[in-house]
């Protein structure tokens, strides 16, 4: 029985090591990319939250303020693709 656990760690100790050399080989990013790309994720949540107030909301004037928000949004993430 103790065989088993062993061959078990050993297999994660090569599945752990064999990430970690994964990871080392990705190419780095420049951090104007990792912004862009926190900008865009943020952008796209708040799409997200917009379009779910929007169909949960029943007050015409939210709405529309909302579908304002919903084209500001949109205006934005564009500008970064």
């Amino acid at each position: 029985m103790a065989r088993g656990f062993e061959s078990k760690s050993v297999e994660g100790q090569r599945q752990d090591a064999e990430a970690a050399a994964e990871v080392k080989w990705k190419p780095k990013r420049e951090p104007q990319e990792i912004e862009l790309d926190k900008k865009r994720e943020s952008l796209e949540l708040s799409r997200r939250r917009v379009m779910n107030d929007l169909e949960n909301t029943t007050s015409e004037s939210r709405k529309s303020s909302l579908r304002a928000a919903l084209t500001h949004l949109e205006g934005e993430i564009a500008k970064l693709r």
